[in-house]
């Protein structure tokens, strides 16, 4: 993408000891690390959740479909269900 060699740094940390004066300049060099350092650690938890994601997404796929219950007997199509019982009369 774009690279800063060591003589752009150079460049920029002496136009920052002009601007800034000695006297600032290691508090934000500092405030800028911390930055930096909060920025690293939230890109590495958001790629770390979307490979916890995308390897759940896999795991799901390529499970195999759940069996059914062996205590539960299979929903026949053909059947009724009512609340009458079979030997009275429907009303």
């Amino acid at each position: 993408m774009f690279e800063v060699g060591f003589s752009e740094l150079l460049l920029i940390m002496g136009l920052a000891l002009l601007v800034l004066g000695p006297e600032k300049l290691p508090k934000v060099v500092s405030q800028i690390g911390r930055w930096m350092g909060r920025a690293r650690a939230m890109a590495r938890q958001f790629r770390e959740q979307l490979e916890d994601e995308t390897a759940e997404i896999h795991r799901q796929r390529s499970a195999p479909p759940p069996e059914p219950s062996p205590t539960s007997p299979p929903a026949s199509t053909n059947e009724i269900q009512s609340d009458t019982p079979p030997n009275e009369p429907r009303t």
